[in-house]
């Protein structure tokens, strides 16, 4: 029988929860969504969604975890019969599906990196994100940026995630303060900090339903939701941690990292008069290396943004490829190491598509973002919120001082708030899946 894990310290699980929260969700799909869905009327809705919607899921998910101790699938069995096990599947699906796209967009990042030392990718920087996105390029760092993330999952839970996530998330946090600090310097900052920081009441009213099905899925992809990684970690967990506090404190982090990245990205962007709204998916690749490819040490600001975002895309991508080892290693008695590279090997596998072609990469994006995470997430809130619930609150109060007050409050907004909240969203989120997809093919 495989014996199972903790974490050896408090501080290592929070920076091993937030390093989940804190990816490429943050660094890049963050920017670009903000660009494209107007700026800083995107950014108020996403914050209202992630104290609204956001903070009461990662609790649920924490107390299904810590109640359990099992893996994602294997924890709604436990505690909801076999009828219910299907949300787990459903979170390690989506994060099946994120990671084989998620792990391309890795393997951009490393080909950034060398690209900012050589300056590879200053002449003609559209070009040059052609060539890098997609085709034998693509998988080759593909290939590499999963060995690597499998490399770490092979080394367990402290010698592995634990430890990675205490170099690589206050690294991150150094090295965007630092790319914030430089911006602010330039001439144009201030139109970024415009464009990002001060909302269009009209556009925030007038849209707000608009901006509900990006804003949420963001939300939910920046925190790790609905795909089981804050379930797999928190069983993991010893039973006197105040998981609410332990909730506000990644909350915090992880906001925080998602708001510094744009204070680095937007002065970047305007200094250089580059149109934010233009890149998609390439936003940080394309608009970005136009922005460094037009001033002094831009090469060396480059090199600086990319070993961040490599560094967060990397604390995102194990915590994904944890669940999957978890639910196998526990399940099928199989040991860590043979678990752990099978599974990387499939999900390079399964992710071919999206590293030929960049709009395949769009149809798994808003695939996993807009049906798979805000599905589980809806499930996952009638689940606690209407099956579970006693139980639940019980778990909520453990080392929580005030727990009645707000394990009350919790369980309504589960109940009924978030539940038609997210019903709104997975209806256009299976609409806009449909485009993705018809246009992908």
């Amino acid at each position: 029988m495989v014996q199972r894990e903790s974490w050896a310290t408090r501080a290592g699980f929070i920076l091993a929860a937030a390093g989940s929260a804190v990816g490429l969700g943050n660094i890049w799909r963050f920017p670009f969504l903000t660009a494209e869905s107007g700026g800083a009327a995107f950014l108020v809705a996403y914050l209202l969604l992630v104290v609204g919607v956001g903070l009461p899921l990662v609790l649920a998910e924490f107390v299904i975890g810590r109640r359990s101790n099992r893996n994602v699938i294997g924890a709604f069995e436990e505690l909801g019969r076999s009828n219910w096990r299907f949300i787990g599947g459903l979170g390690a699906l989506a994060g099946f599906v994120i990671l084989s796209y998620y792990s391309v967009v890795g393997g951009w990042v490393i080909q950034y990196i060398i690209a900012s030392v050589t300056g590879a990718y200053t002449s003609d920087p559209a070009a040059y994100f052609e060539s890098a996105s997609a085709g034998a390029n693509a998988i080759a760092f593909d290939a590499l940026f999963m060995a690597f993330v499998a490399g770490i999952v092979v080394l367990g839970v402290r010698s592995g995630l634990e430890r990675a996530a205490k170099f690589m998330i206050p690294s991150v946090v150094v090295l965007l303060v630092v790319l914030a600090g430089y911006g602010a310097t330039l001439e144009g900052a201030a139109e970024g900090y415009a464009f990002y920081l001060s909302p269009d009441v009209s556009t925030l009213l007038g849209d707000a339903l608009a901006l509900l099905p990006d804003a949420a899925g963001q939300a939910f992809f920046t925190l790790s939701l609905g795909m089981g990684v804050m379930v797999t970690y928190a069983s993991y967990l010893g039973e006197d941690r105040s998981l609410l506090n332990d909730s506000l404190i990644i909350l915090v982090v992880d906001t925080s990292i998602a708001l510094l990245a744009g204070l680095a990205i937007f002065p970047f962007l305007f200094s250089q008069g580059v149109d934010p709204g233009t890149g998609g998916p390439g936003t940080v690749f394309v608009a970005l290396g136009t922005a460094f490819a037009e001033f002094p040490a831009g090469r060396a600001v480059g090199t600086v943004f990319y070993v961040a975002l490599f560094m967060a895309a990397v604390t995102s991508a194990f915590s994904i490829l944890e669940v999957i080892v978890a639910y196998v290693t526990e399940t099928f008695d199989v040991d860590r190491k043979p678990a752990t590279v099978g599974l990387a090997v499939a999900i390079f596998l399964i992710g071919i598509p999206t590293a030929i072609d960049i709009r395949y990469l769009n149809a798994y994006d808003v695939l996993a973002n807009q049906v798979l995470l805000i599905g589980g997430g809806l499930l996952l809130a009638v689940f606690v919120g209407w099956v579970y619930a006693a139980d639940a609150v019980d778990e909520f109060q453990r080392g929580t001082r005030g727990g009645d007050a707000l394990s009350a409050i919790w369980i309504w907004l589960l109940r009924v708030p978030i539940v038609l909240i997210l019903l709104y969203v997975l209806y256009f989120g299976v609409q806009a899946t449909i485009e993705a997809m018809q246009a992908a093919l």
